[in-house]
């Protein structure tokens, strides 16, 4: 007999396989990305068909074979509906997950970096956040993350509002992150520091990052 085992994640993309099933990209608690695919999730009424979407996040449960694990099913806690029903946020969802792809690796610990996606999306779905600001949050902690904050940029001058957000992204825990705002001077100079983090540390062309800026 099969065991199964029991991941909590979120889906950070999917494909589809063959003429009914998907094969789905995982981002958990337990084991760091994986791959596993979904039988039938493709046919009409599957019940593995939503859960199965990028973005939702719950309860996995899978069997693991020789080079690949099965979903055989999933209990969903968070489909982040607001997102889906909302062109741009839909985007700026799609690039999140798509930067947590880059830097998840199969069998590392995750938890910060599933932590910060799934509170980063919650910060997306809320209307008191602006979305720009959300965005330049998540990429600056997702270099601190990945232990790559290289602190500060040397080369120019920011405010000192702008140094002391920039710290405290950096070294606030993952749940106080979205409890504040900024001017608008410092948001702009927030995204000029996240822009040069992501043009060092990440060396992929982000397809969603550019449907995102002709839209922003």
């Amino acid at each position: 007999m099969r065991e199964f085992i029991l991941v909590t994640g979120i889906v950070l993309s999917q494909a589809p396989v063959g003429e009914y099933d998907r094969r789905v990209c995982l981002l958990t608690l337990e084991r760091g990305k994986i791959s596993a695919f979904a039988k039938g999730a493709r046919r009409q009424g599957s019940r593995l068909a939503a859960s199965t979407s990028p973005f939702s996040y719950g309860s996995f449960r899978l069997y693991e074979g020789k080079s690949s694990y099965t979903i055989i099913e999933a209990d969903i806690q968070n489909y982040f509906e607001q997102l889906r029903s909302d062109y741009i946020g839909a985007c700026y969802g799609m690039y999140f997950v798509e930067l947590a792809d880059f830097y998840a690796r199969e069998n590392n610990d995750e938890r910060k970096l599933l932590g910060l996606l799934y509170q980063s999306m919650k910060a997306l779905c809320a209307p008191s956040l602006p979305r720009r600001l959300v965005k330049c949050v998540y990429e600056i902690k997702s270099v601190a993350v990945n232990g790559e904050y290289p602190g500060i940029p040397k080369d120019r001058n920011f405010e000192g509002s702008t140094v002391y957000t920039l710290n405290y992204i950096a070294e606030s825990p993952i749940e106080k992150l979205y409890t504040f705002t900024v001017t608008d001077s410092v948001l702009a100079e927030l995204e000029e520091i996240a822009g040069d983090y992501m043009q060092t540390f990440v060396d992929r062309e982000m397809k969603s990052l550019k449907v995102l800026q002709t839209l922003c």
